[in-house]
């Protein structure tokens, strides 16, 4: 079966290659593959930056945004022939420590978890993958193509999680107010949460003319472009920060209201800018604030998510898959375009 293969560690070594069928060690769900979701992590992994092949094996399979359609699973699995699956990107470590013990390998203390498509684990960027039961997720049907969201939408569901489990430190906490920086798919995801829960939401995207302008719109949220100082006057309650940007997360940081909450999701460069530590300690004290990263996510928040995606309005989620490829040019899902959002390779076409 044809595969995405890269070689970890060496720059630009993808292709697509034929493989052996997935092994049965791998899970006893068989899934026929019907698109594979791109993000910033497999540009880095093309890039070189990092992955991690299995034991035993020279190239990596990619992809760890998933969506298959099984074609066979155990009779005493919640599964049968037909069903839309997405699996679970992480593994628990070996050991295991306390969090991956109690399923939470989202939280792994030890750092020997492994990962579909990144860390010492195959991908789902094959033709066809094996998953476990206990690391498969059922999705809605009526969701089709759109599965492909699930993971990414994991992650927004994991920060949502821990940002009210924050917020509930004070019984009286009751916010209004959310910013959501950046407007790719986590940050469109992050704001999608945020209006179902009924949140006044305002999506930071620096240009005026965004071509993403409308889809803010159209969920009943506030777009808002112009400078990271004219959205930090706006003191939100929670600040899901989706862009990684060094210059945006210091006009935030000590600016949101009191016992505000501020997620950073992205992940940026490690440029050096001038920042008023001082005056962030003091805000931060005399106001209760948090501020806390996210990555990752358990069992939990992938039901999260399929509970988000489900509820959806689906004309809007299909406006986030801005390109389709099919996997004979998978190369062209890799090229990152301005205006894209979430690319397919789309394995039906």
């Amino acid at each position: 079966m044809r595969a995405i293969t890269i070689l970890p560690g060496v720059a630009n070594s993808a292709r697509l290659d034929d493989i052996p069928e997935p092994a049965q060690a791998d899970g006893t769900i068989l899934a026929r593959t019907l698109a594979l979701g791109v993000c910033g992590t497999d540009r880095e992994i093309v890039a070189g930056d990092y992955g991690t092949a299995p034991p035993g094996s020279e190239r990596l399979v990619l992809g760890h945004e998933s969506l298959g359609e099984v074609i066979s699973a155990p009779p005493d699995s919640d599964f049968a022939s037909g069903d839309l699956v997405v699996g679970i990107v992480r593994r628990p470590d070996p050991v295991p420590c306390p969090a991956c013990a109690a399923g939470e390998w989202d939280m792994c203390r030890n750092g020997q978890y492994t990962e579909r498509g990144i860390k010492a684990r195959h991908g789902f960027g094959a033709e066809r993958f094996r998953i476990e039961p206990e690391f498969a997720i059922k999705i809605d049907p009526n969701l089709g193509i759109l599965g492909v969201l699930m993971e990414p939408t994991s992650i927004v569901a994991k920060a949502w999680d821990h940002v009210e489990h924050i917020g509930r430190r004070s019984r009286s906490w009751r916010p209004k107010r959310l910013l959501v920086t950046g407007s790719g798919a986590i940050g469109l995801l992050a704001a999608l949460i945020g209006r179902q829960r009924g949140y006044e939401t305002h999506v930071y995207d620096r240009a005026a003319d965004s071509a993403k302008a409308p889809l803010i719109r159209d969920l009943g949220a506030t777009h808002q472009p112009g400078s990271p100082d004219t959205v930090a006057a706006l003191q939100p309650d929670i600040v899901m920060e989706c862009t990684g940007a060094p210059a945006v997360i210091t006009a935030l940081l000590g600016r949101t209201a009191p016992g505000g909450v501020m997620c950073l999701l992205g992940i940026g460069t490690d440029r050096m800018v001038d920042f008023d530590i001082g005056h962030f300690n003091r805000m931060s004290v005399l106001d209760n604030d948090v501020t806390f990263g996210a990555v990752n996510a358990n069992r939990m928040h992938y039901q999260m998510a399929a509970e988000a995606l489900a509820r959806a309005d689906k004309s809007w989620l299909a406006r986030l898959i801005s390109r389709r490829v099919p996997l004979t040019q998978f190369a062209k899902a890799l090229d990152h375009k301005p205006g894209d959002i979430k690319v397919i390779v789309d394995f039906r076409l």
